[in-house]
């Protein structure tokens, strides 16, 4: 209630200097200016005070009429409600809309056309619903999960390709200079520099420094659903690093890392678990430094 009142004063002019100064650090403002100028085109005929009293004295036997002092006021205060409202439709339409899930959480929620979105940890989805239906984009960068709702269409882009699909369940990862999809029903086109490929159902294609490996797929959704993560012949230091995304951890490994590439599946609701296989498949002694800080030592 205090807000419209000043907004009141502010569309009449009576703002002293300090609620003015006020008014213009909010961050809203610049909105409050654009719709105080479509306000402006509101007319309030003019109060003749003469004419009036002419009517009043031509016509002694009516009622006198009673002209309200505050109508221009009540103008104000209409645009007062049309500023609030446009300020809500643009607060909910207009700015992107971000997706999140930091490290050690996967976050779950619906696109403006009810297509399905599963986030990996430490990964970020952009978006804006305003005009969705013409201008399906999507900024991604980690790891997430599409499940398309029937018929739909739009397009996942990323710092290292894009992929459009159309009523289909699929996986995209873009970190660091890797770019995997995975398709699990339906069909996606992928971008990825100068090439342009189709994936089909249980089709998965990996690009990693302008190489591309084309590799089948079995399962009917992304392992990390079920607490798993599943690598192929994967470096160990990539490895470490999708585990502390998971765990919200640090790890190091200490003198150097060894050069086997490691094919399997790591845990990511056991931490001790994923420490043991990591440390039985390359001979480390993993030793936690803090809840959150563990260093491999070669045994």
């Amino acid at each position: 209630m205090e807000k419209n009142y000043i907004l009141a004063k502010w569309l009449n002019n009576d703002l002293t200097k300090e609620e003015l100064a006020e008014l213009q650090a909010d961050p809203n403002f610049e909105e409050y200016e654009k719709i105080k100028n479509y306000s402006a085109q509101l007319k309030v005929p003019d109060f003749d005070k003469t004419k009036i009293l002419e009517n009043i004295l031509s016509h002694k036997k009516t009622t006198p009429k009673v002209i309200s002092l505050y109508k221009n006021w009540m103008f104000r205060v209409a645009a007062v409600l049309v500023i609030a409202l446009g300020i809500t439709f643009t607060a909910q339409n207009f700015p992107t809309q971000t997706q999140f899930a930091s490290n050690g959480k996967k976050t779950t929620f619906s696109l403006p056309d009810n297509s399905q979105v599963v986030l990996n940890a430490g990964s970020e989805i952009e978006y804006k619903k305003w005009n969705w239906d013409k201008h399906r984009n999507i900024e991604l960068k980690g790891e997430a999960y599409f499940k398309v709702a029937k018929g739909q269409k739009f397009e996942v882009k990323t710092d290292l390709g894009k992929v459009a699909v159309l009523g289909t369940q699929f996986n995209v990862k873009a970190r660091k200079n890797r770019f995997d999809i995975t398709c699990f029903e339906g069909r996606v086109k992928v971008n990825y520099k100068d090439k342009e490929i189709i994936l089909t159902h249980g089709q998965s294609v990996t690009f990693e420094n302008g190489n591309q490996t084309n590799t089948p797929v079995n399962t009917q959704k992304p392992e990390w659903l079920e607490n798993q993560i599943a690598f192929n012949k994967e470096k160990l230091r990539n490895i470490l690093d999708e585990i502390q995304r998971q765990y919200n951890v640090t790890i190091d490994v200490k003198n150097e890392s060894p050069n086997e590439l490691f094919t399997g599946k790591i845990p990511t609701n056991n931490l001790d678990v994923a420490l043991e296989i990591i440390a039985t498949t390359y001979h480390l002694e993993p030793k936690k430094i803090k809840a959150d800080k563990i260093i491999f030592e070669g045994k």
